[in-house]
């Protein structure tokens, strides 16, 4: 395969094998291969909208902001001025292959894949073990509150039970 024409972020990039781009942001750490799934051409075979089966992998080199774009508002006559910057998130990229027919990355990418998946795995244990952990002290706490309320119930004096509210009476016949 020649080239492909892969849709992130909002916009279209004509890649090829070893070809590095810069992308949106992606949600992936340095050396993680990622896969796009979102593949509108390959070579001579447009897809309608998409080629079925295509595949381009790709391997993140690094994330970091872009230059700084300066934001220059001015209202003329108004003695109005805002000056303002963005630095936008950008992902760099190496395309390691462009794959057709369903195929999956090679056993490189693959086994890197696959170690990614099991880090995700394990952060959201590494997320609810700290849960649990409060959860465990919480009780320990609730005997303090409880000493704190009954302190606060010798010194205030018991309080009526609130009534319920009283019904509407319904409305009087006229004594004509």
């Amino acid at each position: 395969m020649t080239f492909a024409v892969i849709k992130t972020g909002g916009k279209q990039y004509k890649v090829a094998a070893d070809d590095v781009i810069k992308i949106e942001k992606l949600d992936a750490e340095a050396g993680d291969i990622v896969t796009f799934d979102q593949v509108l051409m390959v070579g001579d075979t447009i897809g309608a909208p998409l080629v079925e089966g295509a595949l381009v992998a790709a391997e993140l080199v690094e994330t970091k902001k872009q230059k700084t774009v300066i934001v220059f508002k001015k209202r003329r006559r108004h003695n109005s001025r805002r000056r303002n910057g963005h630095r936008q998130l950008l992902s760099t990229v190496r395309i390691t292959e462009i794959l057709t027919g369903g195929k999956k990355p090679t056993v490189k990418a693959a086994a890197k894949a696959e170690k990614t998946e099991a880090i995700a795995e394990k952060a959201p244990a590494k997320k609810a073990a700290p849960k649990a952990d409060t959860a465990a002290e919480a009780p320990a706490k609730k005997p303090a509150a409880k000493k704190a309320a009954a302190k606060t119930e010798d010194t205030v004096a018991e309080k009526p039970a609130k009534k319920a509210p009283a019904k509407k009476a319904a409305p009087k016949a006229s004594e004509e």
